[in-house]
């Protein structure tokens, strides 16, 4: 079976195709644009599969690296830091709460008794002028 009969009319064959590569696009201009291929620079044809991850300059990937271990570290010191201010504070401030309050009362019942006492004191002396 010959493969050019068989192929649809205007579509070239897969020998076409590389003959005119090697000659190059203006060997036959009337071929469809897929059928004139460039000529390509001698290279090793065997590339990277485009789904294996490209290779990164180490710098950068140095770079992440040390910007990945510096967020964790900082969260690490931002949760020890603020179990040991509580751990630290509490026994203060609950000193200092029970100090407030305690000075707080005494200055409450002060200032009630003055009250009282003048309330009292004007109580009198409006009896007095009567």
């Amino acid at each position: 079976m010959n493969s050019s009969a068989m192929s649809p009319r205007g579509v070239p064959t897969l020998t076409e195709v590389l003959v005119e590569a090697e000659l190059g696009p203006e060997a036959e201009p009337g071929l469809p644009p897929l059928a004139q291929a460039p000529n390509l620079p001698d290279t090793d044809l065997v590339a990277e599969p485009t789904l294996a991850p490209a290779r990164e300059d180490p710098a950068v990937v140095e770079a992440r690296v040390i910007q990945h271990v510096l967020v964790d570290l900082q969260r690490q010191v931002d949760l020890m830091l603020e179990y040991r201010l509580r751990e630290a504070l509490s026994p203060v401030l609950a000193r200092v709460c029970d100090t407030l309050i305690r000075e707080s009362r005494t200055e409450l019942a002060s200032t009630l008794r003055d009250v009282v006492a003048r309330a009292v004191a004007q109580e009198l002396a409006r009896q007095r002028a009567r």
